[in-house]
C-alpha cells in the first residue's frame, strides 16, 4: 500500500511531487525546506534553526541526506544533525 504524505504546500502538485511517500514499512523522504505549519520558511538565514526545524521520530531513520547553499556553515548544520542523530547516526551525505 503507498501513502503519499504532504504539509499542503502549494508547490508540491505544480511540481507533482510529494514531500514523503510511505510503501510498506519504508518512506522516503523528499528533499525539502525547513517551513512552518503556514508554509513560511523558518530561521530564514540561520541555518541551525532551519536544519532543526526537520523534527521527526529518529529510530527508524537509516539515511539521511542535507543540501546546503553554503558549505562554510557546515559545522552549524552538522551539529544540529548530530544532535538529533547522534544515537542511531544514519549513513548521511553533505551536499553543496
Amino acid at each position: 500500500m503507498r501513502q503519499n504524505i504532504s504539509p499542503g504546500t502549494p508547490w508540491e502538485p505544480i511540481v507533482g511531487y510529494s514531500r514523503a511517500v510511505r510503501v510498506g514499512n519504508s518512506i522516503h523522504v523528499a528533499g525539502t525546506t525547513a517551513i512552518d505549519e503556514a508554509g513560511k520558511v523558518v530561521g530564514a538565514g540561520d541555518a541551525y534553526a532551519q536544519a532543526k526545524q526537520a523534527g521527526a521520530e529518529v529510530r527508524h531513520f537509516v539515511r539521511t541526506r542535507m543540501f546546503v547553499t553554503d558549505i562554510s556553515r557546515w559545522e552549524e548544520i552538522g551539529r544540529a544533525h548530530g544532535e538529533f542523530f547522534r544515537d542511531i547516526r544514519p549513513a548521511a551525505t553533505m551536499v553543496r
